[in-house]
């Protein structure tokens, strides 16, 4: 039987904030949106107190660094939104439109944060845009590896100026970006208001053309490179001073926001082509690699387990920045937290500490090759409990983690944990069964149809990732 083709991953739900929950089979979802995924130790205090009063308790980092607290109910949930829009945690936007726009590597530097800053300042301006818009951004250091994003911001160094000389590259050991460094001032877009002409008009059939005045002034700003989402992949353009690029920026996004489309690969193939009728391509960066947990300089990188901590644990973390670094949390796309050390002695004190603690902060912990969501109970829509299978699949998965293979346990076909392929992904069904995608991602058909335990027994038949596909092939 051949293989299942990829399919595209099936359409996920709207995405909730805190004036706009979600109802979940635990309660109620609220998700917070930190710029950057920073978060003070205050603001960190804060929600570890909205979970503990006013939900059940339980935590979420997501794929985009972002917190979600459970189990809100409708008579608390009016308390939660109070303890956190007054620590600086509300929602940003009411169109419906991303509450977090971007999306940045662990280990950014502040350059690349005041880049996201700039970026986030332009997502606002634009109306309509779609919930789960995404713009990457990303430096040197911070490298975030494949995401799913509509447009990628990397910073080049191409235009090298006294504003970024003392920022580029942070300056912790090892020359590793650190995230307590002083910011740089903000970077301003450029200015589209009454009686100031756009540094980018509409050319000739709507195609995008860059004004040469948008260059003037702009020796104080790095260079950006900017890639739209293709069904292909990223289509790269040529490195353009930031004002430029900003502009740039602007039209694409506002016009994702008219075209109806849900991301920018969905754009019609007549879209895309005038909108990048009058850009320059130029040649892609490397691909990027996202880094892994474990001390980097001073900045520990330690993940959850499958995403998830409590309210104690948060307490404890916003204690931890503040007697051992500079009293700031980062939220990571790996699903965990980033926290820096004053020095070298507390940065290893942060790892023992998170160690003990239960977090993950050893590259090679085979727990960190598999995605999962919160599953039944917690979710309406899960018909198994991925997040408590979650563990036992990845004692029996480690053998193929140490070389190179991924899963995902997800509890339906919309897999929110792992939108891409897996080596092996596991979708539950109302009967708590797993359909069985090999090399596929939740939303793919299968024929395949097994108990937890039944796919735990085949893959002690597994040596490498190749044998997952033998292993698990379909009936006949």
């Amino acid at each position: 039987m051949s293989p299942a083709p990829v399919m595209p991953a099936p359409r996920r739900g709207w995405c909730p904030g805190l004036a706009r929950p979600m109802p979940t089979g635990d309660g109620l979802l609220v998700r917070l949106h930190p710029v950057a995924g920073r978060l003070t130790a205050v603001q960190a205090r804060a929600a570890a107190r909205a979970a503990r009063e006013g939900g059940n308790g339980l935590l979420d980092v997501t794929a985009r660094g972002n917190l979600q607290i459970r189990g809100v109910t409708a008579q608390s949930h009016a308390r939660v939104a109070a303890v956190l829009a007054g620590s600086g945690l509300g929602d940003v936007r009411h169109d419906g439109g991303p509450q977090r726009l971007t999306l940045n590597g662990p280990l950014a530097g502040t350059e690349c944060r005041a880049v996201v800053a700039a970026v986030e300042a332009i997502g606002r301006e634009v109306m309509g845009l779609p919930a789960k818009t995404l713009v990457a951004v990303e430096d040197e250091a911070g490298a975030l590896g494949p995401v799913e994003a509509d447009l990628w911001v990397r910073i080049t160094g191409a235009f090298p100026s006294p504003l970024w000389a003392g920022v580029r590259g942070g300056g912790g050991a090892g020359g590793t970006a650190q995230l307590d460094a002083a910011p740089p001032p903000p970077i301003a877009p450029p200015p589209c208001g009454e009686g100031k002409r756009a540094p980018l008009d509409r050319g000739p059939c709507g195609a995008v053309a860059v004004d040469a005045a948008a260059q003037d002034g702009e020796s104080a700003l790095p260079a950006l490179q900017l890639a739209v989402a293709t069904p292909d992949g990223p289509l790269w353009l040529a490195p353009l001073p930031a004002g430029a690029t900003f502009a740039i920026l602007r039209v694409l996004l506002t016009r994702l926001a008219i075209s109806g489309a849900r991301r920018m690969r969905a754009l019609a193939n007549d879209q895309r082509a005038t909108l990048l009728a009058d850009l320059t391509t130029g040649e892609g960066p490397p691909g990027s690699v996202a880094v892994p947990a474990g001390l980097h300089g001073r900045t520990l990188l330690a993940d959850f387990p499958f995403g998830r901590c409590d309210a104690a644990l948060l307490d404890r973390l916003a204690g931890w920045s503040e007697s051992h670094g500079d009293g700031h949390l980062g939220l990571t796309p790996n699903r965990g937290v980033a926290l820096v050390g004053r020095d070298d002695a507390t940065a290893e004190a942060l790892r023992d500490e998170a160690e003990a603690a239960g977090l993950i902060v050893d590259p090679a912990d085979p727990r960190r090759a598999v995605a999962a969501c919160p599953g039944a109970p917690a979710c309406a829509s899960g018909g198994t409990p991925a997040q408590a299978d979650a563990p036992r699949l990845a004692a029996a998965f480690a053998h193929l983690a140490r070389l190179g293979a991924t899963a995902h346990v997800s509890g339906c076909p919309k897999g929110c944990a792992h939108p891409g392929p897996a080596t092996l992904t596991l979708v539950g069904r109302a009967d708590g069964r797993y359909g069985v995608v090999p090399q596929c991602h939740a939303g793919t058909e299968t024929g395949l149809v097994l108990t937890f335990g039944a796919v735990l027994e085949r893959l002690e038949s597994t040596r490498v990732p190749h044998d997952v596909r033998d292993a698990f092939r379909e009936p006949a």
